[in-house]
């Protein structure tokens, strides 16, 4: 049987995400920008100022220590590794998802690229967003691939407390709980098959979620 006050902190904490995406839509007007069409669209106003904040390539290059400049190559080579494993887990999830009966991860819900649309960015600083938002969103897809397949596998919380541990990691069986991994695994393996909903795009200024 599941714990009730458990199940109960769950819905809360779910609650309260979704209570800070309410909030950054709300900031979202502040900064005066809304999505149209899976495209981020600042009004004029706020274009021309971001144009005046941008620090020119030319500039930028003369504030940056040459220490910094000579690890470049070392951060960008694992652009390497980050393509690497995007493609294996892709092909991973692909080939035996639908033998586990997982449902697949929507790979476009965690690789976001939307940074270089901001203006006060020079072709650099957009350079270097578009890298970090494809390196972290891929570190992302693959965390999910992987806690669905622990799920799927051995859904069982460790002794020893973990940091950083992924979503699904909180209904995992008690270490130690022999009848539940025995009589509900089959259970938790079924909730796998159920596909999270889409995200849900950004509300518009002025306009409240149904």
């Amino acid at each position: 049987m599941s714990n009730p006050a458990f199940q109960d902190l769950l819905t809360r904490l779910r609650d309260l995400e979704e209570e800070i995406e309410e909030a950054v839509d709300q900031r979202r007007a502040k900064f005066r920008y809304h999505i149209d069409h899976k495209r981020v669209v600042f009004e004029a106003e706020m274009r021309k100022r971001h144009r005046a904040a941008r620090i020119r390539l030319g500039a930028f290059l003369r504030r940056t220590r040459p220490l910094v400049v000579l690890t470049a190559p070392v951060i960008y080579s694992l652009i390497i590794p980050f393509v690497l494993i995007d493609l294996f887990v892709t092909v991973y999830q692909a080939v035996c998802f639908p033998v586990y009966g997982i449902a697949k991860v929507r790979r476009r819900d965690y690789v976001v690229i939307d940074r270089h649309a901001l203006g006060y960015l020079n072709s650099l600083q957009k350079l270097n967003c578009v890298y970090c938002g494809y390196g972290n969103g891929v570190i992302a897809y693959v965390r999910e691939v992987a806690g669905r397949t622990e799920r799927y596998w051995c859904p069982i919380k460790h002794a020893f407390r973990v940091r950083g541990t992924h979503d699904h990691y909180p209904e995992f069986f008690d270490f130690g709980d022999a009848d539940a991994f025995r009589t509900r695994l089959d259970a938790m393996r079924e909730k796998l098959r159920e596909a999270p909903p889409p995200l849900r795009s950004p509300t518009p200024p002025g306009r409240q979620r149904p």
